[in-house]
């Protein structure tokens, strides 16, 4: 996949004007935190660095002999499940639960950062984005010399998986129009678009947890799974009851939390996506799938220059719920 391994080279042939690109995005400091493993239980520590321009978001196993990398890239993700995991399958490595911290940085346009990890998984932290954004934050963000590129799609491609749906098509900066539909009367039918300009992430969608259901948790737990799962850090129904104490963020987080972990998925990209995204019932399996479809079609896609027309809506409003 030489296409993508060549972004960087694509824009110093564009002829874009300095005056209207974006710049690439880094972390001002270094900075870390500690949490749970949802799935293992056990206490890990992460550390976000700074990058230089055109590094990417790269995570690197420290708690292993030769502290591997790891670039968040969808051609690297090696299982779906349960979450979106990178690693070397061949190697036994891997770094699950990605999504939540990767849609933190889609959301505040970080492009290059390494990130230090001392186990398989992100620490699931309260279920949401929110401590990452909570981190970047604290640090700031640096604006970097080099332009920011974006992946433009040209045209639409569509996957499907057992009667879970993804399309991307051509459109002006990045939405996603998410349905989602449950039997629980506490979910049912859940329907949002939006698009993502300018601190609409953080605002609207940063806070959204994940969520499922007890007899889940039950079986996962029977599996070896799901040991750091708990009402701290997740929504749990038992049938068409909420079990937190506290209740929902918002009255719709449940598809809120979709299109959060959507974000984080599609970021995989290797750069943001410029499109709009229509997904019905997705997860991460058909999320990686959009991306593999997309890249797999050479004319459906091209590397451009990100425009600052492109950080705010000039023809919808930034939410919209259904």
């Amino acid at each position: 996949m030489n296409k993508i391994a060549d972004l960087s080279a694509a824009l110093s042939h564009s002829g874009a004007s300095d005056h209207d690109v974006v710049r690439q995005r880094t972390l001002k400091a270094s900075i870390g935190c500690a949490g749970v493993g949802l799935h293992s239980g056990h206490k890990i520590r992460i550390t976000l660095h700074p990058a230089p321009e055109n590094h990417g978001i790269v995570f690197r196993r420290t708690d292993l002999d030769g502290q591997p990398l790891f670039p968040a890239r969808y051609d690297g993700v090696i299982d779906t499940q349960l979450c979106t995991c990178l690693g070397d399958r061949d190697a036994g490595i891997k770094i699950g639960t990605i999504e939540h911290l990767m849609a933190a940085l889609a959301g505040q346009r970080i492009d290059n950062v390494l990130i230090d990890i001392d186990a398989d998984e992100v620490p699931v932290m309260d279920g949401s984005s929110a401590p990452f954004n909570f981190l970047i934050d604290c640090v700031g963000i640096e604006e970097q010399d080099a332009p920011r590129q974006v992946i433009e799609v040209l045209k639409p491609v569509e996957v499907e998986y057992k009667g879970c749906t993804a399309r991307i098509e051509p459109g002006h900066g990045f939405e996603v129009d998410f349905e989602i539909d449950f039997a629980s009367k506490a979910i049912n039918n859940q329907r949002m678009s939006v698009k993502f300009d300018d601190g609409v992430f953080v605002a609207n969608i940063a806070r959204a947890r994940t969520f499922g259901f007890l007899h889940e948790v039950e079986a996962m737990r029977s599996m070896g799974l799901a040991r750091g799962g708990s009402l701290d850090n997740a929504v749990v129904l038992s049938g068409d009851e909420v079990m937190n104490e506290e209740g929902l963020r918002y009255d719709d987080e449940f598809v809120r939390h979709k299109i959060l972990d959507a974000l984080g998925d599609l970021y995989t990209a290797g750069k943001q996506l410029q499109g709009k995204v229509t997904a019905y019932k997705s997860g991460h399996h058909v999320n990686n799938l959009l991306l593999k479809a997309l890249f797999a079609d050479a004319s459906a896609w091209r590397v451009v220059p990100m425009r600052k027309s492109a950080l705010h809506a000039v023809e919808a409003p930034a939410l919209a719920t259904a």
